[in-house]
């Protein structure tokens, strides 16, 4: 290895160590003293498991889905999972399951799968379930007129680092940055980026709304329909500075401009029109910033690719946390519709991941395309929980971290 190489190596291990490690400092010496009595400690409770097997009848709404409709997304999600081992013999069959047969289907999953309910770190089986969709913009190739926000290229200069190789434990994290000299330092954040005008140049399209800029991102990926060419592209998650997501609704909350139950995207959109002179405050309260790629958008009815590489299925795709479901695998979701009490009880595939979607049982319904899905996804903050299938002959998962 360089020493050039061995030096960037060794920053990026800094920066992760600083992240996550602060040592205490040094006391003084004291006098010895008397030990007196330790009562005995409480024996060590075990890790809590976070898969634990159970039997179809037992998952709550399984017999109720209409599992032809999640066909198509598991069969998308078969063409990245047929390389495993586990997964060949399944997927191998599935494409020779009739999938206008509810019950062929049905039998289909029932064979050839065991249900693990998935709980949290601390043993509780419930969390939190969003929504997510692509949403439409107005846009231009150039600044003019309405269209003054610009969504950005990755810039050259951006870093990105996989220590799995070295450590494993660090498999499903990235660290980004650049380099000054021969050091790796973070990448600025959004309001770092945005007082320094670093962007620059990487002016990818101009849209005509702030707002729905910030939440194009907070959503991953959308289409632009741009005046000047009539044509309509879609903008797709290229990278990101780096930054964590942080919550500009929550930042509201604790600056006392909404309370919990109201934040949403909505009220979100309706304070950032009635607040002009804090629109960048509020923006920068999220120091995270995603950077696009525009795709053409050859089937319109087909929706973004997800981490996993594939296009989602509106209503039949979620993300999810890979540090503790694997990307691909059906998931069946006990949730209820968004801001109501009704059931919403379906397979879902684990098709995407996000920056906010942290914890075992965690999860962000896809919803779709248009304005419709948006109402959805924006009211989408539900209490749910999670099934994975995997294959009977599968190695059972991992039950406790």
């Amino acid at each position: 290895m360089s020493r050039i190489r061995t030096s960037l190596l060794a920053s990026a291990v800094a920066l992760l160590a600083a992240a996550c490690t602060t040592l205490p400092p040094e006391q003084p010496a004291k006098p010895p003293v008397t030990p007196t009595p330790v009562p005995p400690s409480k024996p060590v409770e075990a890790p809590k498991e976070l898969f634990r097997a159970t039997t179809f009848a037992a998952v709550p709404g399984w017999d109720k889905d209409n599992l032809r409709e999640a066909w198509p997304a598991f069969m998308t999600s078969c063409e990245v999972l047929v390389r495993k081992p586990d997964w060949k013999e399944p997927c191998q069959v599935a494409s020779t399951v009739d999938a206008a047969s509810e019950r062929a289907v049905r039998i289909f999953f029932e064979s050839f799968f065991v249900p693990y309910q998935v709980f949290n770190q601390d043993g509780t089986d419930t969390g939190l379930v969003t929504g997510y969709y692509e949403p439409l913009l107005r846009g231009a190739r150039k600044r003019g007129g309405p269209y003054q926000t610009p969504l950005h290229r990755a810039p050259d200069d951006l870093l990105t680092i996989d220590l799995s190789s070295v450590y494993p434990e660090l498999k499903s994290m990235r660290l980004r940055g650049r380099i000054v000299g021969n050091k790796v330092v973070p990448y600025p954040t959004r309001g770092e980026m945005m007082q320094a005008n670093a962007l620059t140049g990487k002016e990818l399209v101009w849209v005509d709304d702030t707002i729905e800029a910030f939440f194009l991102q907070v959503q991953g990926s959308g289409r632009v329909q741009l005046a000047d060419s009539k044509e309509t592209i879609r903008v797709a998650y290229a990278d990101q500075n780096g930054h964590p997501y942080k919550s500009i609704g929550r930042y509201l909350v604790d600056k006392g401009e909404m309370t919990l139950e109201q934040a949403s995207a909505q009220s979100i959109k309706s304070w950032f029109a009635a607040n002009p002179a804090r629109q960048q405050e509020l923006l920068n309260a999220n120091p995270s910033y995603v950077f696009f790629k525009e795709e053409k958008l050859a089937d319109p009815n087909k929706g973004p690719k997800g981490a996993l590489g594939v296009p989602l299925t509106p209503q039949r795709s979620i993300a999810v946390d890979p540090q503790f479901i694997p990307l691909g695998i059906p998931v069946f979701m006990a949730t209820t519709q968004p801001g109501k009490e009704t059931a919403l009880q379906r397979l879902m595939l684990a098709q995407d991941t996000g920056g906010a979607i942290r914890n075992p049982v965690r999860a962000d319904f896809f919803w779709g395309f248009g304005s419709d899905a948006g109402e959805k996804a924006g009211k989408m903050k539900q209490r749910g929980q999670l099934w994975i299938l995997l294959p009977k002959l599968a190695s059972p998962p991992v039950t406790a971290r």
